[in-house]
């Protein structure tokens, strides 16, 4: 495994190396290479399709763009995220639109679990939406990057306390959020 690892990232070193001097089919193969995992980072950040695909476009333009100016092809990869985190800021910005998005879901009436999974799950989902992109971005980049928090600080250009800081109040926004939303429920239940 780690040889695969190994090569796969001599390839991508030489693709980036290639891609800087101007070739386009280096490029084109990085950016195909690299292009879905974008989007699914951007789509866990922004929750919605039609920003997530134009912050997605926007950072492979800005990759095009700046990659003469990359110093070490091998942080090419945490670059490339920083461009595209940059890219869902001014998404975010720019539209100002965080519309629920209604996924309809057929009952199973033979799965309590299936019912409270899918209630948890839409709980998360509301609490998430809630936060500021900078505070959607550490938590996608630690939980569904798996990055570590030198990895997030290096990606974002911040320091390490300030990640730290970021994910701790994003914690504590779902947290309340959830139990406002409970309150919620039981007061509207009351009335």
């Amino acid at each position: 495994m780690a040889t695969s690892t190994s090569h796969r990232t001599r390839i991508e070193r030489n693709l980036v190396a290639q891609a800087q001097r101007g070739d386009e089919h280096a490029f084109a193969e990085l950016a195909f290479a690299l292009g879905d995992r974008l989007y699914a980072v951007a789509h866990r950040i922004l929750r919605d399709t039609d920003l997530a695909e134009e912050a997605t476009q926007q950072a492979i333009v800005t990759i095009w763009r700046e990659l003469p100016a990359l110093r070490d092809p091998d942080r090419f990869a945490a670059w490339a995220y920083r461009l595209l985190v940059n890219a869902c800021y001014r998404e975010t910005r720019r539209s100002r639109r965080f519309q629920a998005v209604v996924h309809l879901i057929r009952p199973d009436a033979t799965s309590d679990d299936h019912a409270s999974a899918l209630a948890n799950r839409d709980e998360l989902e509301r609490a998430f939406r809630r936060l500021t992109p900078e505070h959607r971005a550490v938590l996608v980049l630690q939980y569904h990057l798996e990055y570590s928090l030198e990895q997030i600080s290096n990606t974002l250009g911040i320091p390490i306390g300030t990640v730290r800081s970021r994910i701790h109040h994003a914690k504590r926004h779902m947290r309340a959020a959830i139990e406002a939303d409970a309150r919620q429920a039981v007061g509207g239940r009351q009335a």
